[in-house]
């Protein structure tokens, strides 16, 4: 018998990440596909030490917790926005979320109708675009520029929609790198100050800085009106899976019945552990690591690409993160170039998976330096180069 499945999982699109992460799995293959951490960079030491003090309050750790998180963890990140942004941010007003693909879904659920107008960056984070896909938004996107997204078309968006969300990654985006100025961080808050719709700002990668200076939350610019995003993946590990949401009380009140009928908690121990880690540890320290490590391999990654890739090749080059964004010239497919490199063992992601309205291959795919090494870079790219000049011929 043929499943008879809900009409709001037929435009859901696949993760092509996770999907070209399988084929990738051959130990001789080189992939900038993921957005996958450095794994020799885990504090894998310091948690072993913080997960036998957990134990130690086995009977705790180990049983039911409240929705909201741990009141230690959530203290925690309090304290790291206060001394970081300079923003007040009351523990009440933070939401532990299993991952911040979570406080994704949870914000679609309690904000998106069917056929609701949904802000986007174009390119755009295609987790966002998968999370809220399953609530059949009318998505509308925005092209991001050199320093951020396009204002002037932001602006006109207004004329003719309301919308109920704008999602944006203003730090190190994913999958472009680029950061939002200062100058359209100002532009963008001065555009919703009058409208009703809330701005969710997802910022996974903002404390990988290796470069440049920090830029101002739209919090501090727009307080009223800014959802915040936050997980501790690329800063401790991964397979933990714990995020955050900052939202205002009217807000979290309804996040909080979302959450509480998704999974009642998230991981309670996994809360536990992170917070000893904190509380035994510098992750300043660790953090200060991370950043030296991923500023060398994207200077490995851009140097092997202005040595091996063809003129007429573009780039972005960040100043943090985890990723940069190629162009080729027009009328080329990345999808044709996965076809060529994949055959040579290198793996990307085209550019098409980022974008929602747009039915024929794109010139541009997302590059992720931060899961090789150097040496693995600098092969890589060589390889990828040799697919390139191919494709162009």
């Amino acid at each position: 018998m043929k499943p008879m499945f809900a009409e709001r999982m037929d435009n859901v699109p696949k993760s092509f990440i996770r999907e070209i992460l399988k084929v990738a799995q051959d130990k001789d293959a080189i992939s900038f596909a993921g957005g996958l951490p450095h794994p020799g960079l885990f504090p894998v030491k310091e948690l072993e030490l913080a997960t036998s003090k957990v134990f130690e309050s086995a009977s705790t750790a180990l049983q039911y917790s409240n929705s909201e998180g741990s009141a230690e963890l959530r203290n925690h990140i309090s304290r790291r926005y206060k001394e970081k942004l300079n923003l007040d941010i009351p523990i009440s007003q933070i939401l532990i979320t299993t991952g911040s693909q979570q406080g994704l879904d949870l914000l679609g659920k309690i904000f998106i109708n069917e056929h609701d107008s949904l802000i986007i960056e174009e390119p755009g984070y295609l987790g966002a675009i998968q999370a809220f896909s399953v609530y059949r938004p009318q998505f509308i996107p925005v092209i991001l520029e050199n320093d951020g997204i396009d204002t002037k078309a932001l602006k006109k968006i207004f004329d003719t929609h309301n919308p109920r969300l704008m999602y944006t990654v203003p730090n190190f985006q994913n999958p472009s790198g680029i950061s939002y100025s200062l100058e359209k961080r100002k532009e963008v808050a001065e555009i919703l100050k009058y409208c009703q719709t809330y701005l969710i700002e997802d910022d996974p990668y903002g404390e990988l800085r290796f470069e440049g200076n920090a830029k101002p939350s739209f919090k501090t610019l727009l307080p009223d009106k800014t959802i915040l995003l936050g997980t501790f993946s690329k800063t401790v590990v991964p397979s933990f899976r714990i995020g955050w949401v900052v939202a205002p009380e009217e807000i979290m009140d309804k996040l909080i019945i979302a959450k509480q009928a998704a999974d009642l908690h998230t991981n309670f121990f996994c809360q536990l552990i992170i917070s000893q880690y904190f509380n035994l540890f510098n992750s300043q320290d660790h953090i200060k690591t991370i950043c030296d490590c991923y500023g060398k391999q994207k200077n490995a990654m851009i140097n092997a690409i202005n040595k091996y890739f063809p003129s007429g090749i573009n780039y972005t080059n960040p100043e943090g993160g985890m990723f940069l964004w190629v162009t080729l010239p027009e009328g080329y497919s990345t999808m044709n170039l996965l076809k060529i490199s994949s055959k040579n063992k290198v793996f990307f992601v085209p550019g098409n998976q980022f974008y929602v309205n747009r039915t024929s291959d794109v010139n541009t795919f997302r590059l992720n330096f931060s899961g090789l090494n150097e040496k693995r870079i600098d092969e890589g790219i060589k390889l990828l180069a040799e697919s390139i000049i191919e494709l162009l011929k």
